[in-house]
Parts: C-alpha cells; structure tokens; sequence
C-alpha cells in the first residue's frame, strides 16, 4: 500500500519590497523587475509602479479578434441580381452647368440689420471682482479632516482594507506636521507592521505618498501612537469623536 504526504504548512512567501512575510488570506502581486518575477504585498504596490516595476498581468496586450469573413452569396441571390436590370450610370453634369467654385459666398446676400445702440442702466451695480481663494485650512482637525479626504480618495484605502481582514483593525493617527504649515501625517499601525503616509494640502494634486514603513510598534514616536481616528471596512479613514 502506497503511503501520501500531506503537508500542513504553507510556504513562506515575502514582499521583495518591504521584506514583511505575507500572512495566510493575503494576495500579493507579482511584478516583473530587471528579468525576474517580485512578489509584492499589497501596500507595496504603489511603491513598485513608483519605481518602474512592470505587473506582470499587465505585459501582455489585449487582441482584438480577427473579423469574420463574409459569406458568399447563395445561388438564389445570384440568379436574382441576373434577372434584375442594371441601374443606369450616372452621366457627368457639364462644367458650364456648375457654379464655380469660389465664386459664391453666401454671407454676401445676408441683410446687414442695423445694431441698436445700447443705453448703460445708471442704476446697474458696477461688476465686482472676485478673487479664487486657495486658502490652507487653519485649524488642526481642518486639517486632518481634509488630509483624510485626500486619503480616501486615492487607491490606499483598497489597500488598508485587504491588510485589516489578514490583520484585524488598524491604529490610526492623523496629526499636522509642526515644521510645515500644510504637511500632514497619517500613521496606520499593526500589529506586525506600520505605514506613515503624508499628505500635502498645499498640493493635494500630488496625492498621498508612502514615506515610512515598519514592522515593530516601538519604532514609533509617542506622538504617532495616540489613535484619533479609525479605519472602515473597506480602508476609509475617518476622525473618532
């Protein structure tokens, strides 16, 4: 009697780019980098198309279909157009019979109507100039509001939401940035591993950017751990209280 193996361990598979082992649920992506296939982690993404890397689903180009070719007509349709009497050639107009061309313009016989002369209302308010106001949001949770707006957004809540069903809810904490005017700080924190992404209200055209990364909760500042905010189930961020 022939015996079986059964293996009860998955294979360890890790980000080439933040080097974090995927935890069993997780699906990564693979990318295509200096010739050789890169798994990485879904948070990661971002970062590998930043620095060029190629989606390997993404190398193969989309062919359309070759068009069918017509059929032939049948024979009922042959002998048809036989006993059917050819249409008559259309004969070429004479050239004296044609206008010209160029010789006609048909704005020329247009009535030219008189402009009635306008008469300015006194009473009338003379226009006002509006000014476009870009101004910054002044207050900190104005700030962290709209930064969180920003956020959500763009494509990392997709990401935060496939990382929260491996890992569970996320620490959040959004707080400005002291040494800029219009720089905030978004900190989401797990157990296993950590993402600090800023964003720039004074060019929110710029979107958010990945700067910081970890895997253990004591590379943090004090200040990045005191959680004001919380994560939905499909990544939305969004201020507590």
């Amino acid at each position: 009697m022939a015996t079986r193996m059964i293996v009860t361990s998955m294979p360890d598979v890790a980000c080439d780019v933040c080097g974090r082992r995927l935890l069993r649920g997780e699906q990564p992506d693979v990318f295509l980098a200096g010739g050789r296939r890169r798994t990485v982690c879904e948070l990661c993404a971002p970062r590998a198309t930043h620095e060029g890397w190629l989606r390997e689903t993404d190398r193969h180009s989309i062919n359309l279909p070759p068009a069918r070719a017509r059929r032939g007509r049948n024979l009922l349709d042959r002998l048809r157009q036989l006993r059917e009497p050819a249409a008559p050639a259309l004969l070429p107009q004479p050239a004296e019979d044609l206008a010209p061309v160029g010789s006609y313009d048909p704005l020329e016989e247009l009535p030219v109507l008189a402009e009635e002369p306008v008469i300015p209302d006194a009473s009338a308010a003379a226009p006002v100039a509006v000014i476009a106001s870009n101004s910054l949001p002044t207050g900190g949770d104005m700030k962290a509001q709209r930064a969180l707006e920003v956020f959500n957004a763009g494509e990392h809540p997709r990401r935060v939401a496939g990382v929260t069903r491996s890992l569970g809810a996320p620490s959040v904490t959004v707080r400005p940035l002291a040494e800029s005017g219009s720089a905030v700080t978004i900190v989401i924190a797990w157990e296993l591993s950590w993402y600090r992404y800023e964003v720039d209200l004074g060019d929110e055209t710029a979107g958010v950017s990945v700067v910081a990364q970890g895997t253990e909760l004591g590379e943090l500042a004090a200040e990045d751990r005191l959680a004001n905010a919380s994560a939905a189930a499909d990544g939305a961020l969004s201020l507590v209280g």
